[in-house]
Parts: structure tokens; sequence; C-alpha cells
């Protein structure tokens, strides 16, 4: 296409990504170029990482384009996962790209350097494990369900030290598929496809000679029928990957139906993302303690339309029974969204002797102080920090290093840049747009309020499951001191607000800490300093989670367009008040199909609505 006439190579580029004739990551193909061997009719070619994928174009196996983060980011932590196992069994990794050694045995640095000499033959007694090779000493991974094989293909092509990868389907196509993209990117000798149920696969693994040490768990919607067996299948020390795309359920829609779900209330609230992934790391907990044994979070991401956590199980009787005073249900005010969490258990230490009681409680009154509302009661959810700082820089340090190995690898450096940055001993989150609504005021900047709240002596810090959150260790009464002071510069109309709003409540108090909103240097952290990718926009249109595979393929007309009827509703302002007329409302298209059945006379209708 010529250069001077852009227009026709973008509508030829549309039409080419239309038949898959352009990768993921935009590389254009060659009309020229010959078909990809294997290939069969009605299937298409999808490369991502190092993968090269045969799909079918019909939607008979589930694929979903937005969730190459998801994959890139599990490549990434299983790679330092298998890091840090092998280290302590003798054998490093190699992973290309990678100029410099970024983990060493961990004996060697607790213990801390040992002369020169010494740490040559330390280094001389580890054997390597380069990247798709079979390491006998390696991690067996399962993926649960693999739909198309992608995720375990990278794996067997990206991870080294693995020893083998089971990439698992009940569907009897996926399994074919699977096994021909095995064969396809030459990794037959590493993956091994399986048709069965996963629960079943997963109980029939629950030997200790059996179990696995990573196993990956992305099904379409709720993984709840999968994690008691998931818990049990893991081997000592060896790690989950659950992700949860039913956000829905899970930020307080039906909060009965996350309780049947996970053993916890969801509610709507501004922190409602960051509460979904405390109530999944609960429902783990909760049933890995029933075979007496524990979880330790190392990440856990609420990114795009899905939860992600990454979690080690370990087995121990004494440690299952910290796990009470883990667990907190959170009391909730529904006028100006102050919460109060309540831990369900409490534990004491006596000398060598731990001593565990019930909690004491509730925090809060009846009503609430602050704006005399009721409260709402969620939970239980996990209330202890839910990442491993240690082990994400670690991640993040190996990813910084080599940002070639992965297409996302700069959204995956700003996001674990902000979780490495949060306040790892605070749950949950306010929202500066939430608290300037309650009391109907201008909203000062994210770094005028952060500043008034490091001036009286509070740490805060961002989150990464909200652009405009505010985690801090200052209670409530603080927060509102703040916008109580910003109110007397930025004044409301008193008479305007009702007398039993929550803002007339509040606003009537006057103040007993006097803040300065005047801006501090670490009131803005690095990730923002270096403007990272934290939070990324809609990637494409349609974007989301996509429609469930069918055993015959295809979606249906009438859910394509569901999906597609509010896309891109914003990108498009009304700002001529006549064209609203083109966009009746839902009464006044009821009254008029009310009318079209009562008079079928095209002209009357007209006429009648004009």
């Amino acid at each position: 296409v010529p250069l001077k006439a852009p227009h026709r190579y973008l509508a030829f580029r549309k039409e080419r990504v239309l038949k898959g004739t352009v990768d993921q990551r935009g590389a254009f193909q060659s009309l020229d170029a010959p078909a990809e061997p294997g290939l069969m009719p009605g299937e298409t070619v999808v490369r991502e990482g190092k993968a090269v994928i045969l799909f079918p174009n019909a939607n008979e196996v589930f694929y979903n384009p937005v969730q190459e983060f998801n994959r890139d980011l599990t490549c990434a932590v299983v790679t330092e996962f298998a890091r840090e196992v092998l280290a302590q069994r003798g054998v490093r990794i190699v992973v290309p790209g990678e100029t410099d050694r970024v983990v060493v045995r961990l004996a060697d640095e607790r213990n801390g350097g040992e002369g020169e000499g010494e740490g040559e033959e330390r280094r001389e007694e580890f054997r390597t494990a380069p990247v798709g090779k079979r390491c006998e000493e390696g991690l067996r991974v399962l993926e649960g369900l693999a739909a198309s094989g992608l995720r375990s293909v990278r794996f067997s092509l990206e991870v080294p030290g693995l020893k083998s990868v089971t990439a698992n389907d009940c569907s009897a196509k996926a399994a074919a598929l699977i096994a021909r993209n095995a064969a396809h990117n030459n990794v037959t000798h590493l993956l091994e496809a399986s048709q069965r149920d996963a629960s079943m696969l997963m109980y029939e693994a629950r030997g200790k000679k059996e179990c696995y040490d990573v196993i990956d768990l992305d099904p379409y919607g709720s993984p709840a029928p999968f994690l008691d067996a998931a818990v049990q299948a893991v081997s000592e020390g060896g790690l989950l990957c659950i992700t949860c795309t039913d956000m829905a359920v899970m930020a307080g829609n039906s909060g009965e139906t996350c309780y049947s779900k996970y053993g916890s209330v969801s509610i709507k609230s501004k922190y409602c993302h960051e509460m979904a992934l405390r109530i999944i790391l609960h429902s783990l907990d909760q049933r890995a303690n029933v075979y007496q044994r524990y979880i330790e979070p190392l990440l856990s991401v609420s990114v795009d339309f899905y939860i992600r956590v990454f979690v080690r199980v370990r087995t121990g009787q004494a440690k299952v029974k910290n796990s009470a005073s883990k667990q907190a249900v959170v009391y909730n005010c529904v006028g100006c969204g102050a919460f109060h969490l309540q831990r369900m258990g409490k534990r004491i230490s006596q000398g060598k002797h731990m001593k565990y009681s019930a909690a004491t409680g509730p925090p809060v009154g009846l009503n609430c102080e602050h704006c005399g509302q009721r409260y709402q009661l969620g939970g239980p959810l996990w209330a202890e920090p839910i990442h491993d700082t240690e082990f994400v820089q670690k991640v993040l340090a190996a990813v910084s290093g080599n940002p070639s190995r992965f297409g996302t690898s700069k959204r995956i450096e700003g996001v674990l840049s902000m979780v490495t940055e949060e306040l790892q001993d605070v749950p949950l989150y306010y929202v500066l747009d939430q608290l300037s609504s309650t009391v109907h005021c201008n909203t000062p900047s994210m770094l005028q309020f952060r500043s008034a709240l490091l001036h009286a002596g509070y740490r805060v810090s961002f989150s990464h499951a909200c652009k405009n959150a505010v985690k801090t260790d200052a209670p409530a009464g603080v927060l509102w001191d703040v916008m109580r002071c910003w109110e007397k510069s930025n004044p409301v109309k008193r008479e305007r607000l009702s007398e039993t709003s929550p803002a007339l409540r509040i606003l009537s108090t006057e103040p007993t800490l006097q803040a300065s909103f005047d801006v501090r240097d670490d009131a803005n952290p690095q990730s923002r300093k270096r403007h990272l990718t934290r939070f990324q926009e809609n990637p494409q249109a349609n974007w989301g989670p996509k429609a469930r595979a069918k055993a015959g393929g295809g979606v249906s007309s009438e859910l394509e367009d569901r999906r597609k009827q509010f896309q891109g509703k914003r990108k498009t302002q009304i700002t001529d008040s006549a064209q609203l007329k083109n966009f009746p409302c839902k009464k006044f298209r009821k009254v008029r199909s009310f009318h079209a059945l009562l008079f079928p006379n095209e002209r009357f209708i007209k006429a009648a609505f004009r």
C-alpha cells in the first residue's frame, strides 16, 4: 500500500486483523508469505511470547488476547519461584536475555559472603537448567483448565527448570488442540495433553510423590469448584496461581452468591476490588486449614476485569491455629463510607507459647459517629498483607533488567512498582472522589490530600487496584478533619444540604486537626514520578470478558449485540441538546411499542408522537 494513502493502509490493516494475518502485537504478516504448516481450514495463527498457537476461528475453544498481561506476569512469577526452589536443590536456571545473575543460593544470602574463593566453589556446585530442556530436579506444573494450551506452551518455551507440564481440559476438542500445539512448538518432551475433569485429576495427585509444584487455574468465571482439590494437590511450599473473573459477584452485586462460593459476603463499596482479593485469599486459607495447611500470599493483583493471586501453600498444625486471627469482618458505613475491621480471633504471645482466644468487639456503635448512618457487615476476609514485598521486588528486578522478554513488560513494571509502594499492613482504602462527593465540595489534588496526611504524621500510599485510592493508617476521623479544613477554603452552600444528609452532619462538626495542604516531595511516589504505566486504557474495542466457548462454535448475535451496546459510549459525547431527541428513554420506547400494538396505523403513531 503506498504511503501517500495512509487511510487505505489503515483500512487494509483492519481487514487483515479480522482475517487473522496481524498478530496480537501488531506485527504484519505478508500475504505472500507461505501458510503456517499444519494449519487446517477455519484456523488462524496466534503468536504470543515465544509460542505459535494454531487456533480455530469458531468459538470452540476459549481464548482471550487481552489476558496476555496475565500470562506474561505468570511466566515471570513462576520463573522467580523456580529460581528460589531449584537454588535449594543445587540447580541454577538460565533465562535468555539476562546478563547478570539475579538470585544466588538462599543460604549464601543469609550467611553473607564467605570469600571470593569459596563463592566460586559454590557457583561450580550449581547445575544449569536452560529453557526448553527437561530438568529432572525441576518443577512439575499443572494447568487445570488449559483450553488451547497457550499458557502451557509458553511455560515450556519461556520458563526454565521444568520437569513436566500437564495441560488439562475436559473438552475433547481442547485436548486435541493442546496436543497439536505441543507438537507444533516442539515441546512434546515437556508438555503432556490431558482430557480429564480438573478436580478429579488433582484429587488423584494428593500423594507426596504425585503432587504438583505449580498449579495454575484460570477458569471461565469462578474457580470455587476447584479450590478444595488444588490446596491438596500442590506440593509442600508449592505455588498456586488462581484467576477469578466473576467480579460482579465478588464486588458486591450478589453478596449471597459470593458467600455460597467463597464463604464471605461481599458489599458494594469503593474498595471492592481489594476486598475481592482478600475474599479469595480468605477462601483459599479456609479450605487449606481443613487439611492442616495454610497459605502465604506472594502477589495479589486486581487488573482489567479480573483478579489474580499467587500463593504458597505450606503444612503445619501450629501455624494453622493463627488463621483465625488473620481473618476479619468489615463494618462499612452506608452514609460516609467509613469502614472498620474486626478480627475473628486473637492471639497473645506468652513466652514460648501462644494463647488463642475469641476477639472482643464490635469496634463501632449502632450508628456511624461521623454521619449517623447505619453500618453494613461484610466478610470474613483476609486481613494480613496480600503481597510478599521481597519476592515482588525480585520479579520486578528480573522484568526490568530484561524488558524484551515480555510484550507487556512496561505494564508489569508499573503494576509491580505500585505493589511495592503499597502499605502492606493497611487493609482496604478510601477513594478521594468519594470523600469529596460525600461532603459535596470540590476535590483537592491527590498530592495536596496526601501531603495533608503526611503533615499530620500518618503514612499514606496509592493502591494498584484503584487510580484515586488512598491507603493510610489514619483513622476515618482524621480524613474527615482534612476534608473539613479543605471545605473552609472551598465552601459548600449549607442551605442546599438536606438535614439528614451525611454532608451536613460532617460539616457541622469543627475539625480538631488543622490540616496543611502544602505539597511535600515525598507525597509523590517514584512510580508516579517516573510516569510508569500503572493503569492501562482499554486495549481494544469490545474489550473485556469474552463469550464462553461452545462445543459447536460460534457466538449468538444477541450476545454480540449486548456486548457492543455500551462500548465507546463516551467517545462521541452529545453537545447539542437537540440531538437527545434521537435517543428516547426506556419509558418512551415502552409506551411507543404499546401504542403500536393498539394502533397499527403508522401515520397515527407518527402524528401522536410528533
